[in-house]
């Protein structure tokens, strides 16, 4: 009887692995339905008006100025190159303001743990109003006021002799590039990888033997001494170009943009507000036993924090960091409102240049999916890294 029964075929829309291979497969064809009827609809439209289609622009001259550029750049070069000074210039600004805001916020919540009062509720201050408040009200507040705050170029604030404060940026005395720093810089990038080997080996070496190998002396040698060697035997050439009033603004050394100035501030200040929280809930992670224990060893407040409190906490802590350092970069398209030309405002002009707007947006998207994916697979690999290990 049990043998007739288990004959019987069970009809497939009963079968609960085959409707989910009916239905996912379903779901297929939709998607790529809506795809298809969303492109050829594009298409359609684009050669209806005689809009040329492709990323053949890239190649045209692009014919407008940027303000503020890394790298050389004028109106007759092409739309390609006017894009990368604009990824270069969200670069920039983007890894500035995670080191600086990752510092800051460690900072701030390690302080609002602080047994001190005042410096607990300063803290909280801080946090509470720094969250609340919109980025981009934060951007709009503080390019007022590098503005309003600082006169204009000809009567600039001269604290030292190779500095220059105005309404147009901060013009500081920069060294001048010579063809020997590429050796010298060869050289510091060379030390780095040596003492990183070294402080490996002597890892290995203290958990075999037990024996110490100071690593810090050689590290030093060859992170610093080494390339001021390498510049010695090079010439040792060595100029400043001092920023110069020229016409409404300052020519010579190195500018930097009351736009710029006021998107970092913005995007560090902002960010640093939420890492300090993850800072916080990540120490407070750590069990009152791990700080008792590292107490009862003679280890100091420092000490305790540095050496066992933060590396136990950073388990807790990388992830929610990785997503602020991501939700950093994507901010950072907000420097479109204050004037600061970054990616997504180089391709909004070329956008409004060249009528490819869907090239233009998928350019956007490409860019910052890019940079979110390598960031995130660098990001789990420390996460790896750091995670405990079963023995």
């Amino acid at each position: 009887m049990n043998s007739e029964i288990s004959k019987i075929k069970t009809p497939f829309w009963l079968d609960q692995k085959k409707r989910a291979v009916i239905s996912q497969i379903a779901a297929c064809l939709f998607v790529g339905f809506i795809g298809w009827y969303l492109i050829s609809n594009a298409v359609e439209n684009l050669e209806r008006q005689s809009i040329a289609t492709g990323f053949g622009f890239l190649q045209k001259e692009a014919s407008f100025e940027i303000g503020e550029s890394a790298v050389s750049y004028s109106a007759a070069d092409t739309y390609g190159k006017a894009l990368m000074v604009g990824a270069i210039n969200t670069l920039k600004v983007s890894v500035i303001g995670i080191i600086f805001s990752i510092v800051f916020g460690i900072f701030i919540g390690i302080a609002r743990l602080s047994s001190n009062w005042l410096i607990s509720k300063l803290a909280l201050i801080y946090i509470e109003v720094m969250q609340n408040i919109p980025i981009l009200l934060q951007l709009f507040f503080f390019y007022a006021l590098f503005y309003d705050l600082f006169p204009p170029p000809r009567d600039a604030l001269h604290p030292f002799s190779w500095i220059f404060i105005s309404n147009r940026g901060f013009a500081v005395a920069s060294p001048l590039f010579h063809f020997s720093y590429k050796f010298v810089f060869i050289a510091f990038i060379a030390g780095a990888a040596i003492s990183y080997v070294i402080k490996r080996i002597s890892d290995k070496r203290e958990r075999k033997t037990g024996k110490i190998f100071r690593v810090f002396y050689p590290a030093l040698f060859l992170m610093i001494g080494a390339p001021i060697i390498t510049w010695i035997l090079t010439g040792a050439y060595f100029k400043i170009d001092m920023p110069v009033l020229s016409g409404f603004n300052f020519k010579g050394g190195a500018v930097l943009s009351p736009e710029f100035a006021a998107l970092l501030c913005g995007l560090i200040l902002y960010t640093a507000a939420f890492i300090a929280e993850i800072v916080r809930a990540g120490i407070q992670s750590v069990s009152k036993g791990q700080k008792e224990a590292a107490a009862s060893l003679g280890l100091k407040k420092g000490q305790i924090m540095g050496l066992v409190i933060l590396p136990q906490a950073l388990r807790v802590m990388i992830p929610p960091l990785t997503s602020q350092m991501l939700n950093l970069v994507k901010n950072s398209s907000l420097a479109i409102a204050i004037g600061f030309p970054d990616f997504v405002s180089v391709a909004n002009t070329t956008i409004n240049q060249t009528g490819q707007s869907i090239e233009g947006v998928a350019l956007i998207m490409a860019f910052y999916l890019a940079f979110s994916l390598i960031a995130s697979y660098l990001m789990n690999l420390y996460n790896k890294k750091m995670a405990l290990k079963e023995r």
